[in-house]
């Protein structure tokens, strides 16, 4: 097949005109165009009255020499594709299935593909399955309620389940992993934009049933997954793993295994308290915290797209970076077009936010994460130090708003002074909320760093400084304060232990996630034999 990069065409261009952009770019008839895959989609709004799609088309043609050498054009080559290859098994035996523990993206994916190749991987997760899990959350929002076992941030999916499902990476990807993972949501369910888009993302509300069904998949192909069951403890010998202690109902179950992966996400800290008395090596890293920012859709439309294109194009998104003179970064995170600010708690008497957007991302405010970034200078170098400092600003942030989020309008959070009521727009927000001085939350420079940062990104953004936008806090969870330290085979300290994802401080969302659990897969499955 030829690609070709850089096609563009206006945002309202047809079917028809795209074959003929592809005709004329080739060089060929439109008769002569044969089968056409769109490999990329994104959207040029640089001059606003020129905004447009730029494509990348792989297209298949008859004399695909001829028409490479009429071309003559540095966009237009032959489509060169990396396929991802799973290894072949290793040589040493498994006496027991692997255990992978928790269900987010590492370890979901990580059990897809053990599973798909013999493995029969047992999968434990502490929260429910979705269906009981999204009972729990809209219970917990409505009645302010929590299940410190089945929220947010723990369940079926994990964390990102209820976090729109943004599936757009930095990670560079030299063996085909990522566009793996991405044919492997579609096959369960995800549309099949999220191959070739941008940024692509699948929503909250479809991207549960894209869990459930790859779960079954893994049922399918001889895993076994427990849900409501917490990992309490692991048994070594000799520095190896021998065995993974569980509760269930309140029955102990002990699991006999040789491997096990951690694929805990960032906010098992009974979990990572439970390692590192297990000797376990860890170490406090670097993540940032901040508040949770809406502004009108309409507002963020118009700047980023102008106002005659905005009303034609999907929800807008941003994204923002500055660094200060204090040395510290400021950047948005996790943003939300269309989206909902969403209570994201997981403790007791600790609140937490995150955002999050359904699939047709239609909510009238845009939302995300401006947030500051902290070091062990700021907490302390002990590893467990970062989670200690995560738990008193949410310890915080829970009394300022009474049990419920804490709002306050951006122009009160400089003053310092309570809200008494919104401006301008109102919050669209998940969960129970009460006006809040958030001005207390954070110490002296990161609160100054967050101002700071808000009004630099106004000359990117105009208006994104307005007195009334409205802040959500605490955004706390952004990710994981500790990093459990593995060799360059993926394992721990102990010996069969492969710490992964998020939570063991290697990956910062979805897609990094789940490609940090197929590593992991193919590391084990290159050491040892398929049952």
């Amino acid at each position: 097949m030829i690609r070709i990069q850089q096609l563009k065409l206006p945002i309202s261009h047809t079917e028809e005109q795209l074959v003929q952009k592809i005709a004329k770019d080739l060089g060929i008839k439109k008769e002569a165009v044969g089968e056409y895959r769109i490999r990329k989609q994104s959207i040029d709004a640089r001059k606003k009255s020129q905004i447009s799609y730029v494509y990348t088309i792989d297209v298949q043609v008859k004399q695909e020499s001829n028409v490479l050498r009429r071309a003559k054009s540095s966009r237009i080559t032959l489509a060169k594709d990396v396929r991802y290859q799973f290894p072949s098994g290793g040589a040493r035996p498994l006496s027991h299935p692997p255990i992978i523990i928790g269900s987010g993206p590492a370890g979901l994916f990580c059990a897809y593909l053990l599973a798909r190749h013999g493995y029969a991987p047992i999968l434990i997760e502490r929260g429910r399955t979705i269906d009981k899990r999204t009972k729990d959350v809209e219970q917990f929002w409505m009645e302010n309620r929590l299940h410190p076992e089945s929220n947010v941030q723990f369940g079926e999916g994990g964390a990102g389940t209820f976090s729109d499902g943004k599936l757009n990476t930095l990670v560079k990807d030299v063996k085909g992993r990522n566009q793996a993972a991405l044919d492997i949501f579609i096959h369960h369910g995800a549309p099949e934009e999220i191959g070739y888009q941008s940024k692509p993302h699948i929503g909250t509300d479809l991207l549960k049933h894209v869990v459930t069904d790859m779960r079954r998949q893994i049922e399918q192909w001889g895993g076994t997954c427990f849900f409501e069951t917490c990992v309490t403890g692991m048994e070594f010998h000799q520095g190896a793993l021998t065995g993974v202690t569980c509760i269930r109902n309140g029955e102990v179950l002990q699991f006999e295994t040789e491997l096990a992966v951690l694929a805990i996400g960032h906010s098992a800290r009974d979990t990572f308290e439970m390692l590192y008395r297990s000797g376990f090596q860890m170490e406090a890293k670097s993540f940032a915290v901040g508040l949770r920012v809406e502004h009108p859709q309409s507002l963020i439309n118009q700047s980023q797209y102008g106002e005659e294109a905005a009303g034609k194009l999907p929800a807008a998104p941003y994204k923002l970076t500055a660094n200060l003179e204090n040395h510290r970064g400021v950047y948005s995170f996790c943003m939300c077009p269309g989206g909902y600010v969403v209570n994201a708690s997981s403790e007791q008497e600790r609140l937490a936010v995150n955002g999050m957007s359904y699939s047709r991302r239609d909510g009238k405010n845009a939302n995300s994460a401006i947030i500051v970034t902290v070091t062990p200078k700021d907490f302390g170098s002990s590893p467990l130090s970062g989670v200690t400092f995560q738990r008193k600003l949410e310890e915080k942030a829970f009394r300022l708003g009474n049990g419920r989020i804490p709002q306050q309008l951006f122009g009160d959070f400089e003053q310092g002074k309570t809200s008494t009521s919104y401006g301008g727009f109102s919050s669209a927000a998940m969960g129970q909320r009460e006006f809040g001085n958030l001005h207390q939350l954070f110490p002296k420079e990161i609160h100054d760093s967050f101002c700071q940062g808000m009004h630099k990104f106004s000359r990117s953004i105009p208006e994104f400084d307005r007195p009334d936008v409205i802040l959500s806090g605490v955004e706390s969870r952004t990710s994981s304060p500790i990093r459990i330290t593995r060799n360059e085979e993926f394992e721990s300290n102990i010996k069969g232990v492969y710490p992964c994802g998020e939570g063991a401080g290697y990956a910062g969302g979805i897609m990094s996630a789940a490609m940090d659990g197929m590593k992991v897969a193919e590391a084990i499955a290159q050491k040892y034999r398929r049952k």
